[in-house]
């Protein structure tokens, strides 16, 4: 059986699990090919994989992503693909590719909503305060 190597992207509330192992190059998020989904939310998919060309054809990805909207969904996949393709490989010229062409390619977002507070409509807004 082949090695499977599983790893975890996250963005606001959209979380994505990859599973890689060697392959042919398909890529399948949520059951549907990559090539299904709207160009704009496939490129942004798709950015590790065309960074690392010439692991983007051995490998095959599944990807299961739930919660969050499209956009923070996509980024969440890109994030656990670059993880898995980072860890897949263990080079650390694709690492270092990674970290200098952007962080988030390896580092998922940690940044969440600020609870909302007393005496307001949310984190920040207040009521107007009136002196007549």
């Amino acid at each position: 059986m082949a090695e499977v190597i599983i790893t975890s992207g996250k963005r606001k509330s959209a979380i994505a699990r990859a599973y890689i192992k060697k392959g042919k190059g398909i890529v399948r998020v949520n059951n549907l090919n990559l090539q299904a989904y709207p160009e704009y939310l496939r490129n942004i998919m798709a950015e590790p994989l065309n960074l690392a060309e010439k692991y983007s054809k051995k490998v095959s990805i599944e990807v299961n992503v739930k919660g969050g909207g499209p956009i923070s969904q996509a980024e969440a996949v890109r994030t656990a693909i670059g993880k898995a393709i980072a860890k897949f490989s263990d080079d650390e010229e694709i690492k270092n590719l990674f970290m200098e062409y952007d962080r988030t390619l390896l580092v998922s977002d940690t940044r969440r909503k600020e609870p909302k507070k007393q005496l307001g409509r949310g984190a920040r807004k207040k009521r107007q305060k009136s002196y007549r």
